[in-house]
C-alpha cells in the first residue's frame, strides 16, 4: 500500500513538473532551502553579525549594536535570509531562529561587560516556551544581563497580537529589559502606537531615510515621527544610512541614533574580539 502511495505521489510531482516547470523548480528550490536551514538549526551551524548603531550628535560612538542571525549551509556559506526568512516566519523553524540568535545574544552580553544588543523576535514567539526558557535561565544566572538587553520586535509583526505584545513587554521591562520597535512606517501604521505601546525604542523604516538629503517629502515625514516620539520619551534610531549626508540631514531632524551600512556593515568580526560563534565575515 505504501509502494502505491509513492507511486501516486511521484506521479502527480511529475504532472505537475509538466504542466509548470518553472513553478516546480522554484518549489524544488524553496523546499532543498528549507531543508538546508532546518539542518542548520538542528547542528547550531549559525552565527550573529554585528551592525553597529551610532549616536547622531558624534557617529564614531556606537550607542548599542544589533546582533542579525546568519545561517550557513553545509559549505559554511551564509544563506541569504530573503530566501527562507519569509517561508519560515510563522512555523517551528521560526521559532528556533528567534531562540538561537536570543542564546547567542546573551552568550555576547555574558562575555562582554559594556557591550548592549538589541536582538530581533517575532511577536510569534512571545508563547513558545523554549524562548522563555532560554531568557528564564541566563536571567537566574546573571539578572545583569537585562539593562544590556533591546529586543527587537519589527512593526508588521507587534500588531498581528498588539495586546499579546503588550503584556509582554511591561513583564520583561519590569526586569530591565528594552524593547525596539522596528521598520516603523513600513506599512500601513498608525500614531496610536505611541499611546498603547511603550517602546523604548523607534526605528525608522529605510524608506524615509534613503537619500533624505534631497528629498523634501521625505523630510517633512521624519522629522515628524522624530519630533513625536521625543514627546512621548521614545529614543529614535534612524535605518539604512548610507551616506554622511543623509546623516548630517537626520542629526538636524532630531534622530538620537544612526544605522547603515555608513557607519558600517553587520560583521561576525566585532570590534570588542573576535566572535566565537563566527566562522567567515557576514
Amino acid at each position: 500500500m505504501a509502494r502505491r502511495g509513492n507511486a501516486d505521489q511521484k506521479k502527480r510531482a511529475e504532472r505537475a513538473q509538466r504542466s509548470n516547470p518553472l513553478e516546480y523548480a522554484v518549489a524544488k528550490r524553496d523546499k532543498s532551502t528549507l531543508d538546508m536551514v532546518s539542518d542548520a538549526i538542528a547542528h547550531k551551524e549559525v552565527m550573529l553579525a554585528f551592525q553597529p548603531i551610532v549616536k547622531a550628535n558624534d557617529p564614531t560612538k556606537p550607542a548599542f549594536y544589533e546582533g542579525l542571525l546568519r545561517v550557513l549551509d553545509e559549505t559554511g556559506r551564509i544563506i541569504p535570509a530573503k530566501d527562507f526568512m519569509s517561508s519560515v516566519s510563522d512555523t517551528e523553524i521560526g521559532r528556533k531562529l528567534d531562540c538561537l540568535a536570543l542564546e547567542f545574544g546573551l552568550q555576547e552580553l555574558e562575555r562582554t561587560s559594556n557591550l548592549r544588543l538589541s536582538i530581533n523576535m517575532s511577536a510569534r514567539s512571545i508563547g513558545y516556551r523554549r524562548w522563555m526558557t532560554v531568557l528564564d535561565a541566563a536571567l537566574r544566572k546573571r539578572p545583569d544581563l537585562a539593562n544590556r538587553l533591546i529586543l527587537e520586535i519589527s512593526e508588521p509583526s507587534a500588531m498581528q497580537v498588539p495586546e499579546l505584545v503588550m503584556d509582554f513587554m511591561d513583564e520583561l521591562q519590569s526586569k530591565g529589559i528594552a524593547f525596539a520597535l522596528d521598520d516603523y512606517a513600513s506599512d500601513l501604521t498608525s500614531f496610536r502606537y505611541f499611546k498603547e505601546f511603550f517602546f523604548d525604542i523607534l526605528k525608522i523604516d529605510g524608506q524615509f531615510t534613503r537619500n533624505i538629503q534631497t528629498d523634501h517629502e521625505n523630510q517633512v515625514l521624519a522629522g515628524a515621527m522624530a519630533s513625536i516620539a521625543r514627546q512621548f520619551d521614545i529614543f529614535t534610531v534612524a535605518t539604512r544610512v548610507e551616506t554622511m549626508e543623509d546623516a548630517s540631514t537626520l542629526a538636524d531632524l532630531g534622530f538620537d541614533c544612526l544605522q547603515g551600512f555608513v557607519f558600517g556593515a553587520p560583521t561576525v568580526n566585532p570590534p570588542w574580539g573576535k566572535n566565537k560563534n563566527s566562522k567567515n565575515a557576514a
